[in-house]
Protein backbone atom coordinates (compact mmCIF):
# COMPACT_ATOMS: atom_id res chain seq x y z
CA UNK A 1 0.00 0.00 0.00
CA UNK A 2 1.29 3.54 -1.05
CA UNK A 3 1.87 6.15 2.24
CA UNK A 4 0.12 8.14 0.17
CA UNK A 5 -3.26 6.00 0.02
CA UNK A 6 -5.79 7.79 2.57
CA UNK A 7 -7.01 5.60 4.62
CA UNK A 8 -11.11 5.04 4.47
CA UNK A 9 -10.87 5.58 0.45
CA UNK A 10 -11.38 3.34 -2.27
CA UNK A 11 -8.03 1.81 -2.40
CA UNK A 12 -7.74 1.68 1.31
CA UNK A 13 -10.79 1.02 3.30
CA UNK A 14 -11.22 2.23 7.07
CA UNK A 15 -10.56 -0.93 8.76
CA UNK A 16 -12.58 -1.10 12.05
CA UNK A 17 -12.96 -4.66 14.63
CA UNK A 18 -15.62 -4.93 16.42
CA UNK A 19 -15.21 -7.53 19.56
CA UNK A 20 -19.05 -8.97 20.59
CA UNK A 21 -21.77 -10.22 18.07
CA UNK A 22 -24.77 -9.43 20.18
CA UNK A 23 -27.19 -6.77 19.41
CA UNK A 24 -24.76 -4.27 20.68
CA UNK A 25 -21.64 -5.39 18.21
CA UNK A 26 -24.04 -6.07 14.90
CA UNK A 27 -25.95 -2.88 15.93
CA UNK A 28 -22.47 -0.76 16.37
CA UNK A 29 -21.54 -2.44 12.90
CA UNK A 30 -24.47 -1.55 11.32
CA UNK A 31 -24.58 2.16 12.06
CA UNK A 32 -21.28 2.32 10.84
CA UNK A 33 -22.11 1.01 7.40
CA UNK A 34 -24.71 3.17 7.63
CA UNK A 35 -23.18 6.43 8.37
CA UNK A 36 -23.77 9.27 6.47
CA UNK A 37 -20.08 9.61 5.54
CA UNK A 38 -19.94 5.74 3.67
CA UNK A 39 -23.42 6.60 1.86
CA UNK A 40 -21.92 9.92 0.33
CA UNK A 41 -19.14 7.97 -0.43
CA UNK A 42 -17.05 9.98 1.22
CA UNK A 43 -15.70 6.99 3.50
CA UNK A 44 -15.63 3.38 2.37
CA UNK A 45 -15.13 0.83 5.70
CA UNK A 46 -14.14 -3.02 6.09
CA UNK A 47 -15.39 -4.36 9.35
CA UNK A 48 -14.54 -7.99 11.12
CA UNK A 49 -17.07 -8.74 14.09
CA UNK A 50 -15.70 -11.17 16.41
CA UNK A 51 -16.73 -13.78 18.48
CA UNK A 52 -15.77 -16.12 21.53
CA UNK A 53 -19.13 -18.83 20.75
CA UNK A 54 -19.04 -20.65 17.58
CA UNK A 55 -22.26 -19.00 16.63
CA UNK A 56 -23.45 -15.13 16.99
CA UNK A 57 -26.00 -13.27 18.84
CA UNK A 58 -24.49 -13.11 22.22
CA UNK A 59 -27.17 -12.85 24.78
CA UNK A 60 -29.71 -13.43 22.64
CA UNK A 61 -28.89 -16.90 22.07
CA UNK A 62 -27.25 -17.32 25.29
CA UNK A 63 -29.07 -14.88 27.31
CA UNK A 64 -32.70 -15.00 27.10
CA UNK A 65 -35.29 -17.28 27.95
CA UNK A 66 -35.99 -19.79 24.90
CA UNK A 67 -40.13 -19.06 25.65
CA UNK A 68 -39.55 -15.66 24.88
CA UNK A 69 -41.47 -14.13 21.88
CA UNK A 70 -39.18 -11.40 20.95
CA UNK A 71 -36.40 -13.78 20.57
CA UNK A 72 -37.15 -14.29 16.88
CA UNK A 73 -37.81 -11.36 15.75
CA UNK A 74 -34.59 -9.43 17.15
CA UNK A 75 -32.92 -12.82 15.71
CA UNK A 76 -34.36 -11.85 12.57
CA UNK A 77 -33.33 -8.10 12.64
CA UNK A 78 -29.70 -9.46 13.34
CA UNK A 79 -29.76 -12.19 10.59
CA UNK A 80 -30.45 -9.65 8.40
CA UNK A 81 -27.96 -7.29 9.04
CA UNK A 82 -25.10 -9.75 8.72
CA UNK A 83 -26.10 -11.76 5.50
CA UNK A 84 -25.81 -8.70 3.72
CA UNK A 85 -22.53 -9.74 3.14
CA UNK A 86 -20.92 -6.43 3.68
CA UNK A 87 -19.51 -7.53 6.97
CA UNK A 88 -17.67 -10.28 8.19
CA UNK A 89 -18.32 -12.76 11.02
CA UNK A 90 -15.54 -14.82 12.95
CA UNK A 91 -16.57 -17.03 15.39
CA UNK A 92 -15.10 -18.97 18.33
CA UNK A 93 -12.56 -16.34 18.67
CA UNK A 94 -11.21 -15.84 21.75
CA UNK A 95 -10.01 -11.90 22.43
CA UNK A 96 -7.05 -12.28 25.10
CA UNK A 97 -5.95 -15.78 23.59
CA UNK A 98 -6.40 -16.24 20.25
CA UNK A 99 -6.52 -12.46 19.48
CA UNK A 100 -4.57 -9.67 21.35
CA UNK A 101 -5.04 -5.96 21.55
CA UNK A 102 -1.74 -5.37 19.98
CA UNK A 103 -2.91 -8.03 17.53
CA UNK A 104 -6.47 -5.88 16.75
CA UNK A 105 -4.32 -2.61 16.50
CA UNK A 106 -1.66 -4.44 13.86
CA UNK A 107 -4.72 -5.38 11.31
CA UNK A 108 -7.10 -2.37 12.37
CA UNK A 109 -7.19 1.15 12.66
CA UNK A 110 -9.71 0.80 15.25
CA UNK A 111 -11.28 -1.73 17.42
CA UNK A 112 -15.02 -1.23 19.23
CA UNK A 113 -15.64 -3.88 22.36
CA UNK A 114 -19.23 -5.04 22.43
CA UNK A 115 -18.27 -7.58 24.94
CA UNK A 116 -21.78 -7.31 27.19
CA UNK A 117 -21.95 -8.45 30.36
CA UNK A 118 -22.54 -12.29 31.34
CA UNK A 119 -21.96 -12.74 35.09
CA UNK A 120 -24.04 -12.09 37.95
CA UNK A 121 -23.90 -9.41 40.03
CA UNK A 122 -23.20 -9.98 43.69
CA UNK A 123 -25.23 -10.82 46.31
CA UNK A 124 -23.44 -10.07 49.54
CA UNK A 125 -25.52 -11.58 52.55
CA UNK A 126 -24.47 -14.78 54.91
CA UNK A 127 -25.13 -17.90 53.22
CA UNK A 128 -24.53 -17.13 49.66
CA UNK A 129 -22.02 -19.69 49.30
CA UNK A 130 -24.19 -22.31 50.40
CA UNK A 131 -24.99 -25.46 48.49
CA UNK A 132 -28.39 -24.62 46.66
CA UNK A 133 -27.62 -20.89 46.22
CA UNK A 134 -27.34 -20.51 42.92
CA UNK A 135 -26.62 -17.13 40.04
CA UNK A 136 -30.03 -16.78 37.67
CA UNK A 137 -27.33 -15.96 34.78
CA UNK A 138 -25.39 -19.11 35.25
CA UNK A 139 -28.53 -20.90 35.39
CA UNK A 140 -30.25 -19.08 32.10
CA UNK A 141 -26.71 -19.82 29.92
CA UNK A 142 -27.36 -23.52 31.44
CA UNK A 143 -30.93 -23.35 30.13
CA UNK A 144 -30.30 -21.61 27.08
CA UNK A 145 -27.60 -24.20 26.00
CA UNK A 146 -24.64 -22.03 26.66
CA UNK A 147 -21.59 -24.35 25.25
CA UNK A 148 -19.17 -23.39 28.46
CA UNK A 149 -21.24 -24.88 31.04
CA UNK A 150 -21.94 -27.86 32.72
CA UNK A 151 -24.80 -30.17 30.86
CA UNK A 152 -26.17 -30.51 34.19
CA UNK A 153 -28.40 -28.61 36.27
CA UNK A 154 -29.03 -29.54 40.28
CA UNK A 155 -32.54 -29.68 40.18
CA UNK A 156 -33.77 -30.95 43.27
CA UNK A 157 -35.50 -28.66 44.95
CA UNK A 158 -38.81 -28.24 45.70
CA UNK A 159 -39.43 -24.89 47.14
CA UNK A 160 -37.14 -22.56 45.28
CA UNK A 161 -36.45 -18.58 46.10
CA UNK A 162 -35.55 -16.02 43.11
CA UNK A 163 -34.41 -12.49 44.26
CA UNK A 164 -34.78 -9.84 41.99
CA UNK A 165 -37.91 -7.87 40.40
CA UNK A 166 -36.52 -7.55 36.67
CA UNK A 167 -36.90 -9.60 33.90
CA UNK A 168 -34.57 -12.22 34.01
CA UNK A 169 -35.87 -13.09 37.71
CA UNK A 170 -39.34 -13.43 35.97
CA UNK A 171 -37.50 -15.61 33.21
CA UNK A 172 -36.10 -18.08 35.71
CA UNK A 173 -38.83 -17.77 37.83
CA UNK A 174 -40.97 -19.03 34.48
CA UNK A 175 -38.88 -21.87 33.63
CA UNK A 176 -38.33 -23.68 37.17
CA UNK A 177 -41.92 -23.64 37.27
CA UNK A 178 -43.12 -24.30 34.02
CA UNK A 179 -43.80 -27.76 32.81
CA UNK A 180 -40.74 -29.14 31.16
CA UNK A 181 -43.34 -30.35 28.26
CA UNK A 182 -44.57 -26.65 27.88
CA UNK A 183 -41.28 -25.96 26.57
CA UNK A 184 -40.53 -27.97 23.84
CA UNK A 185 -42.46 -25.67 21.28
CA UNK A 186 -39.24 -23.40 22.35
CA UNK A 187 -35.71 -23.94 21.12
CA UNK A 188 -34.42 -25.51 24.35
CA UNK A 189 -32.20 -28.21 24.33
CA UNK A 190 -32.63 -32.10 25.19
CA UNK A 191 -30.32 -32.19 27.82
CA UNK A 192 -32.41 -29.20 29.25
CA UNK A 193 -35.45 -30.25 28.73
CA UNK A 194 -34.83 -34.04 30.18
CA UNK A 195 -33.44 -31.92 33.38
CA UNK A 196 -36.65 -29.64 33.35
CA UNK A 197 -38.85 -32.79 33.35
CA UNK A 198 -37.25 -34.66 36.26
CA UNK A 199 -37.88 -31.14 38.47
CA UNK A 200 -39.35 -31.78 41.64
CA UNK A 201 -40.85 -28.39 42.27
CA UNK A 202 -43.77 -27.31 43.66
CA UNK A 203 -43.42 -23.39 44.81
CA UNK A 204 -41.50 -20.91 43.08
CA UNK A 205 -41.23 -17.42 45.09
CA UNK A 206 -40.11 -14.74 43.58
CA UNK A 207 -38.70 -11.46 45.94
CA UNK A 208 -38.35 -7.73 45.37
CA UNK A 209 -37.35 -5.21 48.00
CA UNK A 210 -39.78 -2.10 47.02
CA UNK A 211 -43.55 -2.48 46.15
CA UNK A 212 -45.09 -3.31 42.86
CA UNK A 213 -45.02 0.32 41.34
CA UNK A 214 -41.33 -0.22 41.78
CA UNK A 215 -40.43 -3.51 39.09
CA UNK A 216 -38.27 -3.52 36.63
CA UNK A 217 -39.62 -6.02 34.42
CA UNK A 218 -41.72 -5.14 31.54
CA UNK A 219 -45.53 -6.02 31.06
CA UNK A 220 -44.97 -8.77 28.37
CA UNK A 221 -42.55 -10.83 30.86
CA UNK A 222 -45.33 -10.21 33.57
CA UNK A 223 -47.76 -11.20 31.17
CA UNK A 224 -45.99 -14.37 29.93
CA UNK A 225 -46.26 -15.82 33.78
CA UNK A 226 -49.45 -16.40 33.14
CA UNK A 227 -49.35 -18.48 30.02
CA UNK A 228 -47.66 -21.18 31.83
CA UNK A 229 -50.25 -24.02 32.22
CA UNK A 230 -51.00 -25.61 35.31
CA UNK A 231 -48.89 -23.40 37.19
CA UNK A 232 -51.10 -20.64 39.69
CA UNK A 233 -50.05 -17.30 40.35
CA UNK A 234 -50.51 -15.77 44.22
CA UNK A 235 -50.22 -12.89 45.67
CA UNK A 236 -50.01 -11.06 48.65
CA UNK A 237 -52.70 -7.94 50.13
CA UNK A 238 -49.54 -6.89 52.49
CA UNK A 239 -47.40 -6.68 49.61
CA UNK A 240 -49.44 -4.36 47.58
CA UNK A 241 -48.08 -0.70 49.40
CA UNK A 242 -48.36 2.53 47.52
CA UNK A 243 -46.48 5.94 48.35
CA UNK A 244 -46.66 8.96 46.73
CA UNK A 245 -43.55 8.43 44.53
CA UNK A 246 -45.99 5.10 43.46
CA UNK A 247 -48.81 7.19 42.97
CA UNK A 248 -46.84 9.63 40.82
CA UNK A 249 -45.48 6.79 38.82
CA UNK A 250 -48.52 4.98 37.81
CA UNK A 251 -49.60 8.46 36.71
CA UNK A 252 -47.45 9.29 34.34
CA UNK A 253 -45.41 5.67 33.38
CA UNK A 254 -48.20 3.74 31.02
CA UNK A 255 -45.69 0.74 31.62
CA UNK A 256 -45.99 0.86 35.23
CA UNK A 257 -49.43 1.82 35.23
CA UNK A 258 -49.83 -1.47 33.24
CA UNK A 259 -48.14 -3.97 35.25
CA UNK A 260 -49.87 -2.44 38.60
CA UNK A 261 -53.34 -3.10 36.90
CA UNK A 262 -52.44 -6.43 35.92
CA UNK A 263 -51.02 -7.36 39.38
CA UNK A 264 -53.98 -5.53 40.98
CA UNK A 265 -56.10 -7.54 38.64
CA UNK A 266 -54.61 -11.02 39.59
CA UNK A 267 -54.95 -10.36 43.41
CA UNK A 268 -58.71 -9.31 43.32
CA UNK A 269 -59.58 -12.31 41.14
CA UNK A 270 -57.28 -14.43 43.42
CA UNK A 271 -59.94 -16.97 45.60
CA UNK A 272 -59.48 -15.85 49.53
CA UNK A 273 -59.04 -19.42 49.94
CA UNK A 274 -55.79 -20.39 48.57
CA UNK A 275 -56.21 -24.27 49.04
CA UNK A 276 -58.94 -23.56 46.03
CA UNK A 277 -56.29 -23.40 43.52
CA UNK A 278 -55.78 -26.66 42.11
CA UNK A 279 -52.37 -26.41 40.04
CA UNK A 280 -49.79 -28.61 40.52
CA UNK A 281 -47.31 -25.96 40.87
CA UNK A 282 -47.61 -22.03 42.83
CA UNK A 283 -45.35 -19.31 41.48
CA UNK A 284 -46.04 -16.68 44.37
CA UNK A 285 -44.82 -12.93 43.52
CA UNK A 286 -43.62 -10.67 46.45
CA UNK A 287 -42.92 -7.76 47.36
CA UNK A 288 -41.61 -5.42 50.19
CA UNK A 289 -39.01 -8.00 50.91
CA UNK A 290 -35.56 -6.99 51.45
CA UNK A 291 -33.09 -10.89 52.07
CA UNK A 292 -31.00 -10.87 55.38
CA UNK A 293 -29.48 -14.06 55.21
CA UNK A 294 -29.54 -17.52 54.05
CA UNK A 295 -29.65 -20.79 55.67
CA UNK A 296 -28.75 -24.35 56.36
CA UNK A 297 -29.83 -26.28 59.33
CA UNK A 298 -28.97 -29.41 61.37
CA UNK A 299 -30.32 -32.03 59.00
CA UNK A 300 -28.74 -30.78 56.00
CA UNK A 301 -25.58 -28.48 56.85
CA UNK A 302 -23.79 -26.87 54.32
CA UNK A 303 -27.09 -27.17 52.21
CA UNK A 304 -29.53 -24.21 51.68
CA UNK A 305 -32.75 -24.85 54.56
CA UNK A 306 -34.49 -21.54 53.81
CA UNK A 307 -34.05 -18.16 53.63
CA UNK A 308 -34.56 -14.72 56.25
CA UNK A 309 -35.94 -11.40 55.23
CA UNK A 310 -36.51 -8.54 56.55
CA UNK A 311 -40.02 -6.75 55.73
CA UNK A 312 -39.73 -3.24 54.19
CA UNK A 313 -42.15 -0.04 53.45
CA UNK A 314 -42.12 2.56 50.88
CA UNK A 315 -40.55 5.65 52.42
CA UNK A 316 -42.69 8.48 49.99
CA UNK A 317 -40.03 8.37 47.33
CA UNK A 318 -40.23 4.81 45.85
CA UNK A 319 -37.48 3.39 47.83
CA UNK A 320 -37.47 1.26 50.78
CA UNK A 321 -36.77 1.16 54.07
CA UNK A 322 -36.70 -2.08 56.74
CA UNK A 323 -39.51 -2.03 59.41
CA UNK A 324 -37.24 -4.35 61.76
CA UNK A 325 -39.85 -7.23 61.05
CA UNK A 326 -38.28 -10.41 59.61
CA UNK A 327 -39.73 -13.80 58.02
CA UNK A 328 -38.69 -16.99 57.05
CA UNK A 329 -39.07 -19.26 53.95
CA UNK A 330 -38.14 -22.92 54.12
CA UNK A 331 -36.69 -23.19 50.35
CA UNK A 332 -34.10 -25.68 49.17
CA UNK A 333 -32.90 -23.54 46.35
CA UNK A 334 -32.02 -20.14 45.92
CA UNK A 335 -31.47 -17.82 42.96
CA UNK A 336 -30.31 -14.47 42.71
CA UNK A 337 -31.14 -12.26 39.74
CA UNK A 338 -30.01 -8.80 40.93
CA UNK A 339 -28.53 -8.13 37.50
CA UNK A 340 -25.31 -9.19 35.18
CA UNK A 341 -21.92 -7.83 35.90
CA UNK A 342 -19.07 -6.96 32.68
CA UNK A 343 -16.01 -8.86 33.12
CA UNK A 344 -12.55 -7.65 32.50
CA UNK A 345 -10.74 -7.99 29.60
CA UNK A 346 -7.09 -8.22 28.81
CA UNK A 347 -5.02 -5.28 28.54
CA UNK A 348 -7.90 -2.98 28.68
CA UNK A 349 -8.38 -0.45 32.04
CA UNK A 350 -11.62 -1.86 33.69
CA UNK A 351 -13.78 -0.34 36.44
CA UNK A 352 -14.16 -3.24 38.68
CA UNK A 353 -16.66 -1.54 40.74
CA UNK A 354 -19.49 -0.58 37.89
CA UNK A 355 -18.48 -3.92 35.84
CA UNK A 356 -17.32 -1.73 32.84
CA UNK A 357 -14.72 -0.30 30.69
CA UNK A 358 -14.09 3.06 31.23
CA UNK A 359 -15.31 4.96 28.80
CA UNK A 360 -15.86 8.82 27.71
CA UNK A 361 -19.30 8.71 25.36
CA UNK A 362 -17.79 5.36 24.19
CA UNK A 363 -13.91 6.58 23.83
CA UNK A 364 -11.87 4.04 25.54
CA UNK A 365 -9.78 5.40 28.82
CA UNK A 366 -6.81 4.49 30.10
CA UNK A 367 -6.15 4.76 33.77
CA UNK A 368 -4.93 8.46 33.62
CA UNK A 369 -8.74 9.13 31.78
CA UNK A 370 -6.73 9.97 28.66
CA UNK A 371 -8.52 8.25 25.78
CA UNK A 372 -7.10 5.40 23.89
CA UNK A 373 -6.54 6.53 20.33
CA UNK A 374 -8.21 4.40 18.17
CA UNK A 375 -10.40 2.07 20.83
CA UNK A 376 -13.89 2.26 21.56
CA UNK A 377 -16.40 0.39 23.79
CA UNK A 378 -20.52 0.03 23.21
CA UNK A 379 -23.52 -1.78 24.82
CA UNK A 380 -23.35 -3.12 28.57
CA UNK A 381 -19.38 -3.07 28.69
CA UNK A 382 -19.84 0.52 28.54
CA UNK A 383 -22.87 1.68 30.24
CA UNK A 384 -23.32 -1.22 32.83
CA UNK A 385 -26.16 -3.78 32.49
CA UNK A 386 -29.33 -1.54 31.90
CA UNK A 387 -32.08 -0.51 29.34
CA UNK A 388 -33.57 -2.54 26.74
CA UNK A 389 -32.79 -3.83 23.26
CA UNK A 390 -33.93 -0.03 21.86
CA UNK A 391 -31.41 1.75 24.20
CA UNK A 392 -28.43 0.00 22.62
CA UNK A 393 -29.00 1.16 19.50
CA UNK A 394 -28.80 4.63 20.59
CA UNK A 395 -25.85 3.60 22.43
CA UNK A 396 -24.32 2.08 19.50
CA UNK A 397 -24.88 5.41 17.48
CA UNK A 398 -23.13 7.68 20.13
CA UNK A 399 -19.94 4.95 20.01
CA UNK A 400 -19.85 5.14 16.22
CA UNK A 401 -20.20 9.19 15.75
CA UNK A 402 -16.83 9.44 18.29
CA UNK A 403 -14.82 7.02 16.35
CA UNK A 404 -16.25 8.79 12.87
CA UNK A 405 -15.50 12.35 14.75
CA UNK A 406 -11.99 10.70 15.46
CA UNK A 407 -11.16 8.84 11.77
CA UNK A 408 -8.52 11.52 10.74
CA UNK A 409 -6.25 10.80 14.24
CA UNK A 410 -6.55 7.20 14.20
CA UNK A 411 -3.62 5.43 14.56
CA UNK A 412 -3.33 3.71 11.16
CA UNK A 413 -2.71 -0.18 10.63
CA UNK A 414 0.27 -1.68 9.92
CA UNK A 415 -0.68 -5.03 8.02
CA UNK A 416 -4.66 -3.79 6.85
CA UNK A 417 -5.08 -6.49 4.40
CA UNK A 418 -8.47 -8.13 5.10
CA UNK A 419 -6.63 -11.59 4.14
CA UNK A 420 -4.13 -11.06 6.98
CA UNK A 421 -6.04 -11.61 10.13
CA UNK A 422 -7.44 -14.83 8.28
CA UNK A 423 -3.89 -15.65 7.92
CA UNK A 424 -3.08 -15.30 11.54
CA UNK A 425 -5.99 -17.12 13.16
CA UNK A 426 -4.72 -20.04 10.50
CA UNK A 427 -1.16 -19.45 11.71
CA UNK A 428 -2.04 -20.04 15.14
CA UNK A 429 -4.75 -23.37 14.63
CA UNK A 430 -7.51 -21.21 15.56
CA UNK A 431 -10.97 -22.96 14.21
CA UNK A 432 -12.78 -19.91 13.07
CA UNK A 433 -16.55 -20.41 12.55
CA UNK A 434 -17.82 -17.76 9.48
CA UNK A 435 -21.05 -16.53 8.38
CA UNK A 436 -21.88 -19.08 5.86
CA UNK A 437 -20.99 -21.90 8.95
CA UNK A 438 -23.21 -20.21 11.25
CA UNK A 439 -25.97 -20.58 8.39
CA UNK A 440 -25.14 -24.50 8.32
CA UNK A 441 -25.22 -24.81 12.11
CA UNK A 442 -28.28 -23.03 11.59
CA UNK A 443 -29.88 -24.92 8.94
CA UNK A 444 -28.81 -28.17 11.09
CA UNK A 445 -30.64 -27.37 14.23
CA UNK A 446 -33.58 -26.48 12.48
CA UNK A 447 -33.57 -29.90 10.58
CA UNK A 448 -33.32 -31.41 14.44
CA UNK A 449 -36.18 -29.53 15.05
CA UNK A 450 -38.18 -30.63 12.04
CA UNK A 451 -37.12 -34.73 12.31
CA UNK A 452 -38.13 -34.75 16.03
CA UNK A 453 -41.58 -33.29 14.87
CA UNK A 454 -42.16 -35.26 12.18
CA UNK A 455 -41.47 -38.29 14.02
CA UNK A 456 -44.53 -38.03 15.52
CA UNK A 457 -42.93 -35.38 18.40
CA UNK A 458 -40.67 -35.65 21.08
CA UNK A 459 -40.31 -37.28 24.30
CA UNK A 460 -43.71 -38.79 23.64
CA UNK A 461 -45.05 -34.89 23.50
CA UNK A 462 -46.19 -34.57 20.03
CA UNK A 463 -45.34 -31.01 19.50
CA UNK A 464 -43.57 -28.77 16.77
CA UNK A 465 -40.16 -28.31 17.50
CA UNK A 466 -38.68 -25.29 15.23
CA UNK A 467 -34.90 -25.94 16.44
CA UNK A 468 -33.33 -28.05 18.96
CA UNK A 469 -30.04 -26.03 19.64
CA UNK A 470 -26.85 -27.90 19.05
CA UNK A 471 -24.85 -27.65 22.85
CA UNK A 472 -21.21 -28.99 22.67
CA UNK A 473 -18.41 -26.24 21.37
CA UNK A 474 -16.54 -29.06 19.19
CA UNK A 475 -19.88 -29.82 17.64
CA UNK A 476 -20.87 -26.36 17.22
CA UNK A 477 -17.73 -26.09 15.03
CA UNK A 478 -17.67 -29.17 13.24
CA UNK A 479 -21.04 -28.45 11.67
CA UNK A 480 -20.09 -24.85 11.07
CA UNK A 481 -16.68 -26.05 9.26
CA UNK A 482 -17.36 -29.27 7.93
CA UNK A 483 -20.84 -29.55 8.03
CA UNK A 484 -20.92 -32.89 10.54
CA UNK A 485 -21.07 -33.12 14.18
CA UNK A 486 -18.00 -34.03 16.22
CA UNK A 487 -17.49 -37.62 17.71
CA UNK A 488 -17.95 -36.58 21.61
Amino acid sequence: MSSSTTVGSADRPLRVAVVGSGPAGVYAADILTKSEAVKSGELTVSIDLFDRYPAPYGLIRYGVAPDHPRIKGIVNALHKVLDRGDIRFFGNVDYGTDLTIEDLRTHYDAVIFATGAIKDADLNIPGIELDGSYGGADFVSWYDGHPDVPREWPLEAKEIAVIGNGNVALDVARVLSKHADDLLVSEIPDNVYAGLKASPVTDVHVFGRRGPAQVKFTPLELRELSHSKDVDIILYPEDFEFDEESDRQIQTNNQTKTMVGTLTNWIAEQPEDLSELKASRRLHLHFLHSPVEIYDDAETPGKVAGIKFERTELDGTGNARGTGEFVDYPVQAVYRAIGYFGSALPEIEFDHKKGVIPNDGGRVLDASGTHVPGVYATGWIKRGPVGLIGHTKGDALETVTYLLEDRENLPVASVPEADAVVELLDARGVKFTSWEGWLALDAHELALGAAATESGGSHGVEVRRERIKVVPREDMVAISRDGVAAQV
